[in-house]
């Protein structure tokens, strides 16, 4: 046994938890099909937001901690069930008229709002894909449309409707009195229309594979279930998709919890083995309400990419993913230099406190060396303390703080940099508010502008530090975080800040003298 899956088995990071739990799953013999199967799922009736990324990062991460434990081979399959009608029109696409046209038509049927793609489907499939290449995942894309238009689904299918009753069993078990009188699990797709229908069906007949239902106009139609010309209904479709694939792992929003009893059951009743599950809070927009596509609120993925770096994403991902977390533009900073800071300390740590570091489990087991020799946190500070609108400008600073440092040298701080000039410029920049300094803080900031004046000592972060604490504790700021914030308030226009003898050290002592000097002035508060 090798020594990283010895402590991979007793690891309680949770992607090696719950790849313990499937390695379970085969310890008597290995599948029948050769290889574990995870599969993540995707709903594309609006633009792919973050959570949908989530699913397969936290798949991946749990996907790569069974392979350090176990010799199966696996495999990740993304499937999209862009066969599903458009029951309403998302609010932050274009083209809302033209949509509406298209409502309860496949999405793989509706035209592309864009005008990029043969379909809306395709257009947030290949919005998906582009950004999972980009990061490097591994995985087999699945449509659903494909799936069921070319046979591939087609003996399940036929043992949904052989087991009709069964499934239907369980499911009206789970509905309302009166959506019971119309359900059935096969949803017809009229041939007249193209619109999936939420009709009642005439007839399941099990022999020739078929069922009969009135179409929009009231004409009775039998339809073969096989090569595309049904969809079932969500639930079912969830099963039915267990069994055909063999899949053995998928995760999924606690909003889906109530309803695995349900998925596993018609997974069984058509021949399958239910897969192990593991449930995820939901993200939550800026108000504290879930995240939606057809909305559009919270984060997409283009818009953290524009601020922070994929891997600070994967990060986010790992922390806590049974706790419901705000997934905003705020949260950004802070995940990115919690990311650097997990890097930082990974070279130091034993191979057991590596693989529970979450960089092990974001860079798949081979995190790099880190160059932030500047946190990002601090470079969105200097940045709105040089009112910075290139990263060229914070360089400057960069180099008197840490002289060997070059774009070449540092490419991830480099890249951070001009990610805290646009975050500065779209989310600090807009929400500064200086305060004007009173009495106390004048007698304070007018001393530390006068140490700063006589320092003759190295600009070293630690003992300006030292020297700014003394001053708050003379002028008797009690709390002294009442200090802090003073100088937050006052000089940076903030209420939250840096250590600010590192924040010193990496603006300069004379600029910081310049900044006081403005403050007390009265120009940053005008």
């Amino acid at each position: 046994m090798t020594a990283l899956r010895e402590a991979a088995l007793t690891s309680k990071a949770w992607p090696f938890e719950e790849a313990r739990k499937l390695a379970k799953r085969y310890e008597k013999a290995p599948p029948e099909k050769g290889y574990v199967l995870f599969e993540t799922g995707y709903g594309p009736s609006g633009l792919p937001h973050i959570g949908t990324f989530g699913e397969v990062a936290r798949t991946t991460m749990i996907r790569r901690a069974f392979e350090a434990i176990s010799d199966i081979p696996t495999r990740l399959i993304c499937f999209s069930d862009d066969l599903d009608g458009m029951r309403k029109v998302p609010e932050n696409v274009p083209n809302q008229e033209m949509l509406r046209e298209n409502l309860q038509r496949p999405l793989t049927s509706v035209p592309d709002p864009f005008g990029t793609h043969e379909s809306f489907g395709a257009h947030n499939n290949a919005m998906l894909r582009r950004f999972l290449d980009t990061f490097g995942f591994e995985y087999e894309f699945y449509s659903a449309t494909e799936f069921y238009r070319s046979g591939a689904f087609d003996a399940v299918l036929l043992r949904a409707a052989e087991k009709y009753d069964a499934i239907m069993e369980v499911m009206l078990a789970s509905l309302r009195e009166e959506r019971q009188k119309t359900y059935s699990i096969f949803l017809p797709i009229s041939p007249t229309t193209g619109r999936v229908l939420y009709v009642p069906l005439k007839e399941v007949n099990a022999k020739d594979g078929t069922i009969t239902f009135d179409d929009e106009d009231g004409t009775e139609l039998t339809v073969p279930v096989t090569g595309g010309n049904v969809k079932l209904q969500w639930k079912p479709d969830f099963g039915a998709r267990w069994a055909a694939l063999g899949v053995d792992f998928e995760m999924y929003g606690k909003d889906h919890s109530t309803n695995t009893p349900i998925y596993d059951r018609i997974c069984e009743i058509l021949g399958g083995r239910k897969p192990e599950h593991f449930v995820y809070e939901l993200f939550l927009g800026e108000g504290g309400e879930k995240i939606s596509k057809s909305k559009g609120n919270g984060l997409t993925i283009d818009e953290w990419l524009t601020y922070a770096s994929t891997e600070s994403l994967g990060y986010f991902m790992f922390q806590k993913p049974k706790t419901a977390k705000r997934m905003f533009f705020d949260v950004i900073p802070k995940a990115v230099d919690e990311y650097h800071q997990q890097l930082r300390a990974y070279p130091g740590q034993d191979l057991a406190q590596r693989i529970a570091n979450p960089v092990w489990h974001v860079h798949q087991g081979e995190p790099p060396a880190d160059d932030m020799v500047v946190s990002f946190s601090m470079l969105l500070n200097l940045a709105s303390a040089a009112n910075a609108h290139d990263k060229d400008v914070l360089w400057g600073f960069i180099r008197r703080y840490a002289p060997d440092a070059t774009p070449e040298s540092h490419p991830t701080l480099d890249k951070a940099a001009g990610f805290a000039v646009r975050y500065f410029e779209d989310f600090v920049k807009p929400a500064k508010v200086y305060r004007g300094p009173d009495a106390l803080d004048v007698a304070a900031l007018s001393e530390l502008r006068d140490r700063l004046r006589a320092w003759e000592g190295p600009a070293e972060a630690g003992a300006l530090q030292d020297m700014v604490f003394e001053v708050g504790k003379t002028h008797g700021y009690d709390p002294l975080r009442a200090w802090f914030g003073t100088l937050y308030e006052v000089l940076l226009g903030a209420e939250q800040g840096p250590r600010f003898g590192g924040f010193i050290a990496l603006y300069g002592v004379d600029e910081t003298v310049a900044l006081i000097d403005a403050a007390l002035a009265g120009e940053l508060a005008a």
